[in-house]
């Protein structure tokens, strides 16, 4: 059989805040199971991912900590990275988009299209928040529709009706980052002509989904776009974070991150060819016409990598470089739920996935995701849903089967995998049935019916603990042993036929089975031939799935809304929690502006005895000499930053003015240096 060379990504998830388990049930599992087949069934397949690392909502986060956007993304990429190795997803390479060749892509990527000619720079106008002193994003504008009257609607277009408008058009526009009302600012842009590409890109899906069968939903997404009719859309944005844009008169402005994030699959892939010594690697598989290109996504993203992203490949295609390929599929997923409600951190409903895998391990949350995808529709996550299938399937089908066959193989044949004897109809049937499982759970994955596959495969399962039943080896150990081994090989050849089918989706426990088997995997194709030899000696048992207990679930549920944020909806804290944070009194004795930097001043404060840094946002509210010689407080316990360059040891107190200046917060010049407030 031919096999394939496949790309396959996921969708870079956001370094400003922690995945959760909708994230890993849209764009995540549904990969990584695909992947895991892949490679089972011996296709040359790399799988690559990783951060998207700009961005407003960014800056806002680095702004309201007062910390550089480096410590936010790094953050969260370490923290939503370690979540990801504790779930068992296996990225081929998991990148950052703020590294260097990340830059570099994305640049040559602009330059590109900006030599040719493609690009239109246009005068807008743009909502800027006068208070926040920054041009703002369009999700950052919040008012009226024009269209329909919504009054939560967006400065460019309507959730509630789908309209599209100018801002301007936009009635009662409010800044969702300080309430004022913004005004409207002309700045100029580089815009991509993403209309001048519709009718190729209708083309492209139809093909696609003729040849590969795409998904409904995704298809839905795509005409609705299309019918509103595709428009230029701007590719730079003034901003101080992100990729700059690499031209001589764009001080100020980056890439807008709808256009560098998606290039971040091609900048990883990049990476990791440069990591494993042949840097030319990444061309193999996305500048090789035979490369089978399958894009994991949410809904949320279906516009981007069904439009946009091929819409830029094609523009590069049409030069005279290296052509790229596009995506033979993006099965994108609907959303997750949980507990019937959406996630939401501020009203504490969901829980993160690095929280998650600190209580149970990853193989339970991987079978009942993946049992429950969202792949046609929303679904629901519930507490007790996952109890129930670690408890009744995980632990009482596969888990039972598995336990006394090995319990009854160790008792009555020294351990090894007994000789067969002649076959019954009861036992040839199910060596068929084993024989055709691969091939039956293949249809479902090339198909990106994760789901009925998964739930297929936990079918084969009770089918063998059904004939462990009807054989009756406990009776047959006394009657006819020879009848009895018979019964328990084949059980043996199912449970390894089981194993290697259940590893692309719970790999921890598909790898325990092997152990146990004292066994290696085999092919996928092969997986359902007798693999283990008459005499071959097995290892001990283990229990795979401990039971999980009324009480732990009882402990997770109660933890949800109004418990949790009842007690903390006025963020309210200990008297405790409040003793841990050390203000104290200390003299600036030195200010200096930092270089390339409009906010800050890294000022030398004396607290009693000790000298130290501290880096303080007020440099568009004092000049450094207004600092010198005021007594301030001071976080002095506060773990140390690094802002542009500059260590900061601590934070200085300060209110905002009703003008959004800010004014430090001083004491009497009679207090001493280093005396703690209280």
């Amino acid at each position: 059989m031919t096999k394939e060379k496949i790309l396959v990504t996921s969708a870079l998830p956001y370094a400003n805040g922690p995945i959760h388990l909708g994230h890993l049930s849209g764009a995540y599992l549904p990969a990584d199971i695909y992947v895991r087949y892949k490679r089972l069934k011996g296709d040359d397949i790399i799988y690559i991912c990783g951060s998207d690392e700009h961005g407003v909502p960014i800056t806002i986060s680095a702004d309201k900590e007062n910390v550089s956007p480096h410590v936010i993304i790094d953050r969260y990429h370490e923290m939503n990275y370690e979540a990801f190795k504790k779930f068992g997803m296996s990225f081929d390479n998991y990148s950052r988009t703020s590294l260097p060749v990340h830059h570099a892509t994305a640049k040559e990527f602009f330059l590109e299209f900006h030599n040719h000619g493609l690009l239109k720079e246009k005068k807008t106008f743009q909502f800027y928040d006068k208070k926040a002193k920054m041009f703002l994003p369009d999700r950052y504008v919040e008012g009226t529709c024009p269209n329909c009257g919504f009054e939560e609607a967006r400065s460019d277009e309507c959730e509630n009706c789908s309209a599209q408008y100018e801002p301007q058009e936009l009635k009662n526009p409010k800044s969702k980052i300080t309430g004022e009302t913004p005004v409207l600012k002309e700045t100029s842009h580089w815009f991509f002509p993403l209309g001048e590409f519709q009718p190729r890109l209708e083309k492209y899906i139809n093909e696609m989904n003729e040849k590969y069968g795409w998904k409904e939903n995704v298809l839905q997404y795509c005409r609705g776009w299309f019918k509103e009719g595709l428009k230029d859309r701007a590719v730079t944005r003034d901003l101080d974070w992100g990729v700059k844009v690499p031209l001589d008169n764009a001080e100020g402005k980056v890439l807008y991150v709808w256009f560098e994030a998606v290039l971040g699959y091609i900048s990883s892939t990049k990476e990791y060819s440069e990591k494993i010594g042949d840097p030319d690697l990444w061309k193999k598989y996305w500048q090789d016409p035979d490369t089978k290109y399958i894009a994991f996504i949410g809904k949320d993203n279906v516009v981007f990598h069904c439009i946009v992203f091929p819409a830029m490949l094609m523009a590069w295609n049409d030069g005279d470089k290296e052509k790229y390929c596009l995506p033979q599929n993006v099965p994108a997923n609907e959303f997750l739920n949980f507990e019937g409600k959406k996630f939401s951190k501020s009203r504490n409903w969901g829980i993160d996935a690095i929280d998650f895998l600190k209580i149970f391990p990853a193989d339970p949350l991987r079978y009942t995701l993946a049992a429950n995808l969202p792949e046609t529709r929303d679904a629901d996550f519930h507490w007790k849903e996952f109890q129930a299938r670690n408890n009744n399937e995980l632990a009482d089908i596969i888990g039972n089967f598995v336990n006394r066959t090995f319990t009854f193989v160790h008792k009555h044949f020294e351990g090894k995998v007994p000789e067969k004897g002649n076959l019954e109809t009861i036992d040839i049937e199910m060596i068929k049935t084993i024989s055709e499982y691969p091939k039956k759970i293949s249809g479902y994955f090339e198909r990106f019916k994760i789901k009925d596959g998964v739930n297929e495969i936990m079918n084969l399962a009770r089918t063998g603990n059904k004939y462990f039943n009807d054989s009756e080896p406990w009776n047959t150990i006394k009657t006819d042993k020879t009848k009895c081994g018979t019964t328990i090989n084949i059980c043996l050849q199912t449970i390894y036929t089981l194993a290697e089918l259940f590893e692309p989706v719970i790999p921890f426990s598909s790898e325990k089975i092997f152990k146990m088997l004292n066994a290696e995997k085999t092919t996928w194709d092969k997986c359902g031939e007798e693999n283990l030899a008459e005499g071959h000696k097995l290892a001990k048992a283990e229990i795979l799935f401990p039971k999980i207990e009324d009480k732990i679930i009882e402990q997770q549920i109660a933890k949800l809304g109004s418990g949790e944020t009842e007690k903390n909806k006025d963020n309210l804290i200990t008297y405790d929690d409040f003793m841990k944070t050390e203000l104290k009194v200390a003299e600036v004795v030195a200010a200096e502006k930092i270089k390339k930097s409009k906010k800050l001043l890294k000022l030398s404060v004396k607290l009693g005895n000790e000298v130290r840094q501290v880096v303080a946002g007020i440099a568009q509210s004092y000049e450094p000499e207004e600092m010198i010689g005021k007594k301030v407080v001071i976080v002095a316990n506060l773990q140390p930053a690094k802002l542009m360059g500059e260590k900061s040891n601590g934070m200085i107190l300060a209110v905002e003015k009703d003008d959004g200046k800010l004014q430090v917060v001083t004491v009497n010049n009679s207090i001493k240096n280093g005396i703690r407030v209280k």
